[in-house]
């Protein structure tokens, strides 16, 4: 109980502190899991007692919709987004410019030191790379037990795929090395995601080059999507008994 309630800590230090580079005005993406609840209450606390104004939020699942309206967070959908910017910037024709998210706010599953990521231990995999691939900057906030010197080290990929492919993709991930699990609920049926597909949770061993890895993934039409996030993050939020640690793309 003392691990874990340790490691609740470590996480709300981490959320906090990256919340602390939210703007006024800001346009806000978040993510999904039991560390992104620490970053909307502090959002959310932020917001009751002034010290933050004019945002807008866009959740990345159905669960962090309704929790971050439990607590009176401003949502838009990626619709909305949008047609703000463009009845702001006419003509604009540059994709930097345009990408509707100023920060996205996520944990993950396991970080290696070129902060490429395993996320979606939490089912929410797809939507949570839609954000991070429409925002400026992808924030990740995590305990220091999420650090590995290689991914796969110590998680399973997540894979979302289609249900009418389920049998055929288990076929090819078998083929290409993966040990497989078909994700349950808590009544033992099929894990069902936001989007109504099936996750598979391939474990590869430690991933020399992942790189080559989501490109075999990618390549499969009945692979939605998969949780190696690479290239995507701007900052890690490390929380440790010595503090929040910063680390930074190059």
């Amino acid at each position: 109980m003392k691990n874990r309630m340790d490691k609740s800590i470590l996480k709300k230090q981490a959320a906090e502190r990256a919340v602390e580079e939210i703007s006024p005005g800001m346009i806000i993406g978040l993510g999904s899991g039991s560390t992104l609840q620490f970053a909307i209450e502090a959002i959310a606390a932020k917001l009751k007692n002034n010290l933050l104004s004019g945002i807008i939020c866009v959740p990345s699942s159905v669960d962090t919709e309704r929790e971050a309206a439990r607590l009176g967070i401003p949502l838009a959908t990626f619709e909305e987004i949008y047609a703000k910017k463009r009845l702001e910037s006419p003509g604009l024709k540059n994709r930097e410019a345009l990408l509707p998210i100023d920060i996205t706010i996520d944990g993950a599953d396991e970080v290696d030191k070129d902060l490429n990521l395993i996320k979606g231990g939490g089912g929410k995999l797809l939507r949570e790379k839609i954000l991070a691939q429409a925002s400026k900057r992808l924030f990740i906030i995590i305990d220091e037990s999420k650090i590995s010197g290689m991914l796969g080290t110590n998680w399973a990929v997540p894979i979302e795929v289609i249900r009418f492919a389920l049998s055929n993709e288990i076929d090819y991930l078998e083929s290409i090395g993966a040990d497989l699990k078909i994700r349950k609920d808590s009544k033992g049926d099929n894990y069902i995601t936001d989007e109504n597909n099936y996750i598979v949770d391939a474990s590869f061993g430690k991933i020399a080059d992942v790189s080559a890895l989501a490109e075999k993934l990618n390549n499969r039409a009945g692979i939605v999507e998969h949780g190696l996030f690479i290239g995507l993050t701007d900052t890690v939020f490390c929380a440790s008994e010595k503090g929040v640690r910063l680390s930074s793309k190059q």
